[in-house]
């Protein structure tokens, strides 16, 4: 029997070339088990693959290309992690606008391993309390947060995680986070 908890919340899920395959596979699967809808969003036209820990794993169809993707019509934003794919985001203006629109509208955001370069960016990461894939624990603090060590940890409309062994701790936070933005977003 499928939890409703997020139905008819949807959540955009952006990504690039080179995401942890897992990163975004088992929290989709939560939210879609959710009752939210899911689309992936991705500069990328078509497809885009997966990194499957240390090689390339599994292609995925892009549901929305960004240059025709509307922040406003999502309720959420999931940021996956993996190395090759926040690096290439956080050097495309208009993957930087689309993440910035949820921080700036209070929507949530879930960002797991090193999808928080991506925040960075946004200058979303300043005085916020945050964790992530370790060796981003320095251009988090440079950028103005609070890094801990923890496999999860919720900031206001921010959530993150360490890495794909805290995808158990960090699912059920991100469901419980986005619960709160039904109706918020989600025009189309």
């Amino acid at each position: 029997m499928t939890n409703e908890t997020l139905k008819g919340l949807k959540v955009a899920i952006l990504v690039e070339e080179g995401f942890e395959q897992v990163e975004l596979v088992e929290p989709r699967k939560a939210l879609d088990e959710a009752g939210a809808d899911t689309r992936i969003v991705s500069p990328k036209n078509g497809h885009v693959r997966a990194w499957n820990f240390t090689e390339w794993g599994d292609t995925f169809p892009v549901d929305v290309a960004l240059d025709q993707a509307k922040p406003q019509d999502f309720d959420a934003l999931l940021l996956p992690g993996g190395v090759l794919n926040p690096d290439a985001l956080r050097a495309e203006p208009k993957a930087v606008a689309f993440a910035k629109a949820f921080f700036d509208d209070g929507r949530p955001v879930a960002s797991i391993c090193h999808g928080p370069w991506t925040i960075i960016e946004t200058g979303a990461a300043q005085d916020r309390r945050m964790t992530s894939w370790p060796s981003l624990r320095t251009d988090l603090k440079n950028a103005g947060a609070d890094w801990v060590d923890q496999p999860v940890v919720v900031d206001r409309n921010l959530v993150t995680s360490r890495k794909p062994d805290d995808i158990p701790a960090f699912n059920p936070e991100v469901i419980k986070l986005f619960s709160s933005a039904r109706g918020r977003g989600g025009a189309a």
